[in-house]
């Protein structure tokens, strides 16, 4: 029998099917289309793709987690003492 490896594995590596291949394609399309015209792009930095967002408060309703460094994460809070 002639065939071909499938060597994707995130996100198919648990589906049985071609057609459950299939849904979870055009599930995540559809998550991808939302997210595009919520304002998520996305962009290279070097080999990585990453998905940004200019508004963390979007970013953060969408259950996501920032991946930046700690230090600019960091929210500045203001002097009282002024």
């Amino acid at each position: 029998m002639t065939y071909f490896t499938w060597r994707e594995q995130g996100l198919t590596g648990d589906c049985a099917s071609l057609e459950a291949m299939a849904a979870r394609f055009e599930e995540s399309a559809s998550l991808m289309r939302r997210m595009a015209d919520e304002g998520f792009v996305l962009s290279r930095k070097g080999s990585e793709q990453r998905i940004t967002h200019p508004d963390a408060a979007v970013f953060k309703a969408w259950g996501f987690v920032s991946e930046e460094s700690p230090v600019r994460q960091l929210t500045l809070m203001p002097d009282l003492d002024d």
